[in-house]
């Protein structure tokens, strides 16, 4: 942490090895956190690319002392909702299913998810709204804190786990409708509703 401050105060004051070694430090997290939201390689590599971007011309702004990753998170995870928000206007319902579900490329993060749970699990994921698939894959996948989620979508702890709350519900309940064999052996459904 200490070293991350002392490379951020130097980017600061214009030192572009400094801020290299952010990048270096940071980039696969930003790449992951555009990836699973745009579930495109290339997509998510110019999000990350252009948070980084845009972070060294907001570094002025950043607050001295807190953490850098959940700060390059949120501009990396606003820049891929925007992306998608962009992808819907310009294919629609149906071309936004057809990017999301295309085959995925061959990558690390692709080939963790080749067995057949966690391609039904993804499955899942996927019909849940935007907002819900984001703060599960930022804590369940980002590995982030509570506290980091907040940082990294700008809002509070409170409201963090209210949302993670809500989303693991109604996954529980697609999980339940529509993937039965994810369930644990023994499993009983709940029988609520999906809270939409």
């Amino acid at each position: 942490m200490a070293e991350e401050a002392a490379w951020v105060a130097a980017a600061r004051d214009g030192d572009t090895s400094a801020f290299a070694q952010l990048v270096l430090a940071h980039q696969e997290a930003a790449f992951r956190a555009a990836f699973l939201l745009l579930r495109d390689a290339a997509a998510a590599e110019d999000v990350a690319q252009e948070a980084f971007v845009r972070a060294y011309s907001a570094l002025p702004s950043f607050r001295a002392g807190d953490p850098f990753r959940p700060w390059i998170l949120r501009i990396a995870t606003n820049l891929a909702l925007n992306e998608l928000r962009s992808r819907r206007r310009r294919a629609g319902w149906l071309g936004r299913l057809r990017l999301l579900r295309r085959a995925e490329p061959q990558t690390p993060e692709a080939l963790a998810v080749a067995s057949d749970e966690l391609r039904q699990l993804d499955a899942a994921l996927q019909c849940l709204p935007e907002r819900d698939r984001q703060v599960l894959y930022l804590r369940h996948f980002l590995d982030l804190s509570e506290r980091e989620m907040a940082a990294a979508l700008d809002c509070s702890p409170g409201t963090v786990k209210s949302r993670l709350h809500r989303a693991g519900a109604r996954l529980r309940t697609v999980i339940e409708r529509d993937f039965p064999g994810l369930m644990p052996p023994g499993y009983r459904p709940t029988g609520g509703n999906d809270g939409r």
